[in-house]
Formats: structure tokens, C-alpha cells, sequence
């Protein structure tokens, strides 16, 4: 069996960086820390710490072992909170992947609705690359993916996607690049420095396509998997950017740039995938229900 008790000495240190700062946080004597992974360290036959001068990093398994370490005692203070919790106090774990490439609005207005269940939902969201939070969904460890792409066909994990909704995609400039490049859109695009979507996204091939088939070459000048990253460039002046229909008015308002143009011939598409095909859990049902009926209308409507 794993010794807990070696292990948890194990992640403190990690994570505080020293022994003398997990003893502060255990309230223990250096001795016992040191002599406790020491033993975890004989046990498997690995070293987790090097000491690098009056430093300690973590050795290649050091650094394996942490991020299991990590899930083990969320896990745990999850569990303690829920048993110390009354029962009518109780919260329903809904643990949400997102895609890294999906904008950080939609993800907002997507899992709004959570939060105004009458069941108590004790939210948790990690984004990442989709495989990654595909492969923790088929073990469990993640409730919901979602993505701008259903479940990929190459990948040997049971899934389903539900297809929560899709939109065209609006055009955003500073009032400078507005002037210049915003009038008889979309010819006007032809030239313009123009900030796209990164590789890893799927919007980013039917835009290239849209534009050859308007015989339009943009000037493209960065590209951009992290949406708002891209989004902040534009705010600066550096291009035009794009994002999806829905979130136009708080695009604007928030980076205080202005509207140029919309296509519904460039879609962006959005999934909510899951491990059953019937979703039972309140929140993903949450989800698919309020995408459907607030955020995304037909396209052309």
C-alpha cells in the first residue's frame, strides 16, 4: 500500500519549494520530513529530490509523481469537505475540460447556467489541448469536454458529443484600422493586417477558404490559439481580429474596438462531449439546455 502520510510530506515540500517551509506548514521537525520521503524514495526505488546547492528541485519521477499527488489530495479535501457537509448542504461535483482554444466568453456564457441550479454545484474548470482532456474524461476524472470539434474519430476513447450550438464570426479593428480597412466589407479586408485563430482551431481552416473564395488576401500578421491573447492584440492596434457573432457587443464593449463586418459563411461550431451517451448530471443538462435556448440562435436568424 502507499504510505499517504510519506506521500502528502512529499507534495508539501514540493509545493512550498523547501523542508523548512513544509515544516512551517506541518508544524514538524525537518528530521521527520526528510526521514519520511526518504523512506517513500526506498520504497520504489526512485529519488524525487536533487539537492542543487542549498536548493532542492525535483528529480524526472519527482516531477511524474507530483501532478498524481496533486489529484490524490484535491480529491481528498473534496471528500473531507463533503463528509463535514450537512446533508442538505451537500454540493454535486461538475468537473468541466475546456478546449484551450475555445474563447473564455463562450465558455462563461456556456456554464452560466450552473450556477443558478437549485442543486448545490461545486464547480471545477481546467482547460487544456483537447486530447488531454478527452483521455482524463474517458478515466473519469472529468465530467464534460468542450470543444469547437466533436470527439475525434482517430482517438480509441468512448465518448459522444452533443452539438451545442454554432455561429457565424464578426470582424473587429481599433477607429484607426476601422478607417482605414472597414469600409466595403469584405473587400476592404484585402491587404489589412489581420490577426487568425491559431492552427489547433478549427475556425481557422474555413476562414482561409472564405477568403479565397471572396478572392480576398489579408495581410496576416500574427496567429493566435489563446483568443484572448489574439483579442489583445487587436485591442492594440496591431490588426483585425475576429470572434464569434454572439459575444460582438462584449467584444466591443470590452476592448473598445468597433464592429466591421459579420459573415455567417465562416461558422464556429461548439460541443459539450461526455462518457454517456444519456447526460444525466444536472450541470451538463444545465449546459446543453441554456446553449440551446439563450446563446445560440439558428444561423441566418
Amino acid at each position: 500500500m502507499l504510505n499517504y502520510r510519506q506521500l502528502h510530506y512529499f507534495w508539501v515540500v514540493a509545493k512550498t519549494g523547501s523542508i523548512v517551509r513544509a515544516c512551517e506548514q506541518l508544524n514538524l521537525t525537518p528530521q521527520t520530513i526528510s526521514g519520511q520521503i526518504s523512506l517513500l524514495e526506498q520504497t520504489y526505488g526512485v529519488e524525487l529530490f536533487r539537492r542543487v546547492g542549498r536548493q532542492l528541485e525535483l528529480s524526472e519521477a519527482g516531477r511524474q509523481a507530483l501532478p498524481y499527488a496533486e489529484q490524490m489530495f484535491q480529491l481528498g479535501n473534496e471528500l473531507q469537505a463533503m463528509l463535514r457537509a450537512r446533508p442538505d448542504e451537500q454540493q454535486i461535483p461538475f468537473r468541466v475540460g475546456v478546449a484551450d482554444v475555445v474563447p473564455k466568453s463562450i465558455v462563461y456564457r456556456l456554464v452560466a447556467p450552473t450556477m443558478e441550479l437549485s442543486e448545490p454545484i461545486r464547480l471545477t474548470c481546467r482547460e487544456d489541448k483537447l486530447e488531454r482532456l478527452l483521455a482524463d474524461l474517458a478515466i473519469q476524472r472529468l465530467d464534460l469536454v468542450i470543444s469547437d470539434s466533436p470527439m475525434p474519430p482517430h482517438l480509441d476513447i468512448k465518448g459522444y458529443s452533443q452539438k451545442l450550438g454554432e455561429c457565424g464570426i464578426s470582424f473587429f479593428a481599433t477607429q484607426e484600422l476601422a478607417r482605414l480597412h472597414g469600409a466595403n466589407f469584405p473587400q476592404g479586408l484585402h491587404g489589412a493586417p489581420l490577426l487568425i485563430p491559431g492552427q489547433e482551431t478549427v475556425v481557422r481552416s474555413r476562414l482561409l477558404r472564405w477568403f479565397a473564395e471572396q478572392q480576398l488576401q489579408p495581410r496576416i500578421i500574427g496567429e493566435f490559439d489563446d483568443s484572448a491573447l489574439m483579442q489583445a492584440f487587436g485591442q492594440s492596434g496591431s490588426g483585425i481580429f475576429i470572434a464569434p457573432s454572439v459575444i460582438a457587443d462584449e467584444v466591443q464593449q470590452q476592448y473598445g474596438v468597433q464592429l466591421i463586418g459579420q459573415t455567417d459563411a465562416v461558422a464556429e461550431s461548439f460541443y459539450a462531449i461526455t462518457v454517456e451517451r444519456k447526460v444525466k448530471h444536472p450541470g451538463i443538462v444545465a449546459i446543453t439546455e441554456g446553449a440551446r435556448r439563450e446563446l445560440f440562435t439558428p444561423l441566418g436568424h
